[in-house]
């Protein structure tokens, strides 16, 4: 059924799932997961409010284009989004970060984590990696939400990631060819 008054209907149809989180207090971000819309919000929003910023993230996720997520370099947004894919992908959606941002590059890291108050920081070095590099490094620090330390436990939940050893390797090289001397694994 398609409707001049409704825009959304010339698209095809697609799931939307709402995900509430009690760390969240005033940002709402939005991303596709396949045919799902994901729409994350603070806990404390009402039904109303939550209807109104799942209507107005569809209409720009549709208004831009293919159902694609942003590049996770483009923005904090879009590494918060990409946060929660892996998340969902690799850790049973349990590491969700109140917080994900560029930060100017850090001497000796790579990205940091606060399980505390579950933020996380990452180097602006690593906007010139590969995706999937980036993507090793998010998921670490996402684990760090659930195992705060380089135990056992921990590389168990990034180890489910399955280019870690690769790119381990990659930010190693990385580290050592432009002489930053960066652990990969710290």
């Amino acid at each position: 059924m398609r409707s001049r008054d409704n825009p959304l209907s010339d698209t095809p149809e697609h799931k939307v799932e709402v995900r509430r989180s009690q760390r969240r207090h005033r940002t709402v971000t939005a991303y596709w997961d396949e045919d799902t819309l994901v729409v994350l919000i603070p806990a404390r929003m009402t039904r109303a409010e939550e209807k109104h910023w799942v209507a107005e993230m569809q209409r720009k996720l549709l208004r831009t284009g293919p159902r694609r997520a942003a590049p996770p370099k483009a923005s904090d947004e879009a590494l918060l989004a990409r946060c929660a894919v892996l998340s969902a992908k690799y850790l049973d959606g349990k590491a969700i970060p109140a917080s994900v941002r560029w930060v100017p590059p850090m001497r000796t890291r790579w990205a940091s984590c606060t399980p505390v108050d579950a933020t996380i920081r990452v180097s602006d070095r690593l906007r010139r990696v590969p995706a999937w590099v980036l993507d090793y490094v998010l998921v670490h620090e996402l684990a760090h939400l659930k195992e705060p330390g380089h135990n056992a436990a921990f590389w168990e939940l990034v180890r489910r990631y399955p280019k870690t050893e690769r790119a381990i390797g990659y930010l190693e090289g990385l580290s050592s060819a432009a002489g930053w001397g960066i652990a990969a694994e710290d």
